[in-house]
């Protein structure tokens, strides 16, 4: 910015712009707070079905997302404006006092040039003593101001052009205070990119400034896109395989920092992938490109003749953070068609295929990253949209769920599997309420089917995809229950899934049986069905309109369900021949305390997440409270109490109310002490005028029975079970 441009600037149209930004923020804020807990908070309770449910659900959604984006990203331009604008105006006060100033009290005089120079000469003649160090004080203070001005002006620009470039349509999340924060960002991304050029030059102090650095700007999305675009897509993966090379074998505080990085990198580049700007187009087609590459820091290294396939480097760099779906959709295709080549039924071969040659150690954990597959799905496991595209490929299914047989990819198939059904990722916290879709359902009957199998889904279910299948089951209790109960319980056993008779009942009772047998997936079993039974229990309890029988018939109905649901854990655990083994009744307590602590924390901040059956809405009359939070009322959080907190109904030390000694009769008396204290803690809270406690206990205690003896008939009829 020259003296002239500055001097005699008139930013009145920029005041004028910052007051009608300032405008469009209060309007966006209004709108984002109607279309949130309006516009989505109604959908979100519509008992919808058709094309209303696959569709407008979804639309809605995605249209209360664009408004908050648009109030993140306007106030970001308001601050920017309003904070240049407040800077512009002070520095040309400050340069209109300084020539005052130097003409009045030094008789200096002030001209600028052709080209945007500047003199400063004396205004009178002789002159004084010290004109000549006056005039260049003067000199250096108003060339001071001007190169302020000018930062201030060319960084704003920079910022501003930097938020348009994040979306291409709709608008971007990228959030900042001020100008110098966003400005900051982008020389901080400059910086690292610059750094990042060559791993095996960068200095101790220099990796410890990178780490800082990531940790501190990983979310935000200016400097995301900034550093890798400035780095490319080649560049990326060229500095992660060095790093990992030069620092192979890390212990102590250096293995600390390594990881520190990695998740940091790792979340940094998940976030850079959501910009649209034609920098990150040009890194991910690099990316792509660049997958079948061999990348070595060291090409004469004859420990590591291959190097590490551009898949296997993008991958270890995937575990952490939610990459953007088309993304991950494209990078998926790639890489699944390569994982899927070796002959052989599905699964098979996946694992010589990634473990031949390279030998770098990519992954500083569990994992020595060279099975690209892992860190792919960890990604999808944040990414539920991706999963669930990925795995509506049948093919692609059974390939991946297979392929477990052969390789270490169990828990991260699990886990994107869950994120896939549930719709909710990995350690993903929100207050959102999602419905099942019929793609969602139908893929959630794909899985159950493959643990039903007789010869080979049990194999499927162990340490490290028990929990998930739980959770599964947990986030499906209200579908698993129409499916146990038949046609005719639409009223009694709620469901807002687009399908809620998706399942088939026989997979779902092989797929209770085979997950009950890892404790942290009977855990979530259990408690994800106290959870449903408590819940509902309760809403009919207190809303007896909501059905059109007698409430006495809804509970029994309930109870009949619990009964079955637990004599199938019950059985599994007792066919398996854990009683009497100390350490799995420690274990099984020990998860059932951990699931039952993380469902109790949820319940207690009202949220509905996947890793919990909740009741959804009513077909005609919608449960006040179940339609906004996911659970009717607090019966659900006392039921989860009594899971964690109880003793073992004799007495014994260290065992919680449910044991898992497959001693039938106690396992049994558990679900009918759990179901009837729901039950009778509905019937004091909500006054109930048809139920007695009594006549409630003796039914529910009935029916229980009747849930049990059908459970065991219903496996004899499914399950080859071990002889009595």
């Amino acid at each position: 910015m020259d003296l002239e441009a500055l001097r005699h600037a008139n930013f009145s149209k920029l005041n004028v712009a910052i007051g009608d930004w300032g405008t469009v923020v209060k309007n966006l804020t209004t709108l984002e707070k109607r279309a949130r807990d309006d516009m989505k908070a109604k959908a979100d309770r519509a008992t919808w079905a058709g094309v209303n449910a696959a569709v407008s659900r979804g639309f809605i959604s995605k249209t209360a997302g664009e408004f908050s984006d648009a109030l993140t990203q306007a106030t970001s331009i308001h601050n920017i404006l309003k904070d240049t604008y407040d800077e512009l105006v002070g520095y040309r006060d400050q340069l209109k006092q300084a020539l005052d100033n130097g003409f009045e009290k030094d008789r200096l005089s002030v001209y600028g040039e052709k080209g945007g120079g500047f003199r400063v000469v004396a205004a009178v003649h002789p002159e004084p003593p010290g004109t000549q160090e006056k005039a260049e004080a003067l000199r250096d203070k108003i060339q001071g101001l001007l190169g302020q001005a000018t930062t201030s002006d060319s960084t704003a620009a920079r910022a501003l052009k930097a938020i348009a470039e994040q979306a291409d349509y709709g608008f971007s999340g990228a959030k900042h205070a001020d100008r110098d924060s966003a400005a900051d960002a982008l020389n901080k991304a400059d910086a690292m990119a610059k750094l990042a050029q060559d791993a095996k030059k960068m200095s101790p102090e220099e990796l410890a400034e990178f780490q800082r650095t990531m940790a501190k700007y990983k979310d935000d999305e200016l400097f995301a896109a900034q550093f890798a675009s400035k780095l490319g897509g080649k560049g990326t993966l060229q500095f992660w395989n060095d790093l990992a090379e030069i620092h192979a074998g890390a212990r102590g505080e250096e293995l600390k920092q390594l990881q520190s990085i990695q998740k940091d990198l790792s979340m940094t580049l998940a976030t850079a992938t959501l910009s649209d700007a034609d920098g990150m187009q040009a890194w991910k087609k690099r990316v792509l490109d660049e997958a079948t590459t061999a990348f070595r820091a060291n090409p004469a290294d004859a420990l590591r003749p291959n190097g590490a396939m551009g898949y296997q480097v993008m991958s270890s760099l995937m575990h952490h953070g939610k990459y953007d779906a088309e993304f991950l959709n494209a990078y998926g295709k790639q890489l699944l068609k390569m994982d899927m080549a070796p002959a052989g039924s599905a699964g098979m071969g996946t694992n010589d295929l990634w473990k031949a040659g390279n030998i770098t150690d990519l992954v500083f954990g569990d994992d020595d990253g060279r099975d690209p597959m892992i860190g792919y799905m960890k990604a999808l496991s944040h990414n539920p949209e991706a999963a669930l595209e990925t795995f509506k490929d049948k093919e692609v299914f059974e390939h991946t769920l297979e392929s477990i047989r052969y390789t270490d990819r169990d828990g991260a198939v699990a886990h994107a599997l869950e994120a896939a059904v549930t719709g909710f990722g990995d350690g993903e916290k929100t207050t959102d309420h999602r419905p099942h879709s019929k793609a969602q359902v139908a893929l959630m009957q794909e899985v159950m089917h493959a643990v039903a199998q007789p010869e080979t889904g049990a194999k499927l279910v162990n340490k490290a995809t028990g929990e998930s299948f739980g959770d599964m089951a947990a986030a499906y209790m209200p579908e698993i229950s129409r499916s146990i109960a038949g046609q005719g319980a639409e009223s009694i056993f709620w469901s807002d899934s687009q399908a809620p008779r998706g399942l088939d009942k026989l997979d779902v009772t092989r797929f209770l049986y085979e997950t009950a047998r890892d404790p942290m997936g009977r855990a979530a079993i259990i408690v994800g069905e106290s959870v449903y039974t408590a819940s509902s229990l309760e809403a009919h309890i207190a809303r007896p309109e909501l059905f059109d029988g007698k409430t006495e018939d809804a509970v029994r109905a309930l109870s009949v369900n619990a009964g079955i649901i637990e004599g199938i854990v019950g059985h599994s655990v007792a066919d398996a021949k854990i009683a009497g083994d100390l350490d799995a009744e420690k274990e099984a307590n020990t998860a059932l305390k951990t699931k039952g602590d993380i469902v109790k924390s949820i319940l207690s901040a009202g949220v509905g997440v996947g890793t919990v059956a909740l009741v959804g809405t009513a077909p005609a009359v919608a449960a006040t409270g179940a339609a906004v939070s996911g659970f009717f009322g607090g019966i659900a959080g006392m039921s989860v109490d009594r899971l964690i907190d109880a003793q073992q109904i004799d007495g014994a030390l260290d065992q919680a109310l449910y044991d898992s000694g497959g001693k039938l009769n106690d396992s049994l008396e558990s679900v009918n002490v759990q179901t009837q204290q729901s039950a009778v803690d509905a019937i004091k809270e909500h006054g109930s005028k048809e139920l007695t406690e009594d006549a409630t206990r003796n039914m529910i205690r009935l029916a229980l029975q009747e849930g049990w003896n059908a459970s065991d008939n219903m496996l004899e009829d499914s399950h080859a079970r071990p002889a009595a």
